[in-house]
């Protein structure tokens, strides 16, 4: 009898990233023959992927660059292996590349059939930027991102979120080499992986209170002392009287006019300088 059993299936992973899959195989006698298959969605045109079996102690016993498709494995007093298999996506990879890996296990004409894939998806990466230069940093990758490989899939300066940008892409290398140059820009955010410095990825369930829209007039309140910002009465102080939910508008009363008169603003035409206590 030969049998697998573990880990296996179909994982994500971005360009220049790789996943893994622990598993056991196990057969009745000492001697296994395995036979690996590796078919890529586009071999003629794609970059093509590694895949390597490890086995519990870490030694490679079979790669798709090294070896023939065919391993004989060891099974002493028919032990069950621990083995792991890993897949690394090419840097060059495009957004939904896929390999698929069947490893088939035979011994005394009986045989099992493990079967593994991976997907190339993108990056979600965060970039550190000058404090207040946000704005000025997306327009410079913005106009970045429309020369050479279109790679860069997304940019996203958050209101409110001072010092970040969230940039989506495939290849993290590009990316990096796309931002190296871009004043105000500092560095992606990063994380140590395997003994290197690697650019963290986040993802959108970690991004997605920046994705709703926040209401021009939250933390605005009636009594409060707000400074208007733009239009005919820049600069000056002004009272809060009564805010529009719906219409993210407020009514204010200019504090140094002569005649109280209300006067009715967008939201974000104002900053809070002083608290109703």
């Amino acid at each position: 009898m030969t049998y697998f059993s573990g880990d296996n299936g179909v994982r994500d992973v971005r360009a220049g990233g790789s996943v893994f899959w622990d598993f056991q195989a196990a057969v009745d006698g000492t001697d296994a023959i395995f036979t690996f298959d590796v078919k890529a969605s586009d071999p003629e045109n794609a970059p093509e992927w590694s895949v390597a079996l490890y086995d519990s102690q870490g030694t490679e016993l079979w790669n798709n660059f090294r070896s023939k498709p065919e391993l004989k494995v060891s099974f002493p007093g028919s032990t069950a292996k621990v083995l792991r298999l890993e897949i690394i996506c090419p840097r060059g990879a495009r957004y939904g590349d896929t390999v698929n890996v069947a490893i088939t296990a035979n011994a005394g004409g009986v045989s099992d059939t493990c079967e593994f894939g991976a997907v190339a998806k993108q990056s979600l990466l965060v970039l550190k930027t000058q404090i207040d230069q946000e704005k000025e940093v997306t327009r410079s990758l913005f106009a970045k991102a429309a020369q050479g490989e279109k790679d860069v899939y997304a940019i996203l300066s958050p209101i409110g979120l001072r010092g970040y940008v969230f940039v989506e892409g495939m290849n993290t290398d590009r990316l990096q080499e796309k931002t190296r140059d871009i004043k105000k820009a500092r560095s992606f955010v990063v994380k140590k992986d395997s003994g290197q410095m690697t650019p963290a990825e986040t993802t959108i369930e970690e991004i997605s209170p920046y994705l709703v829209p926040v209401s021009a007039v939250v933390g605005i309140e009636e009594g409060d002392i707000v400074e208007l910002v733009n239009g005919p009465f820049k600069g000056e102080k002004a009272r809060v009287q009564k805010i529009d939910q719906a219409k993210e508008e407020i009514t204010v009363e200019l504090v140094e006019a002569m005649v109280p008169i209300p006067v009715t603003v967008k939201g974000d035409s104002v900053r809070v300088i002083e608290k109703e206590s």
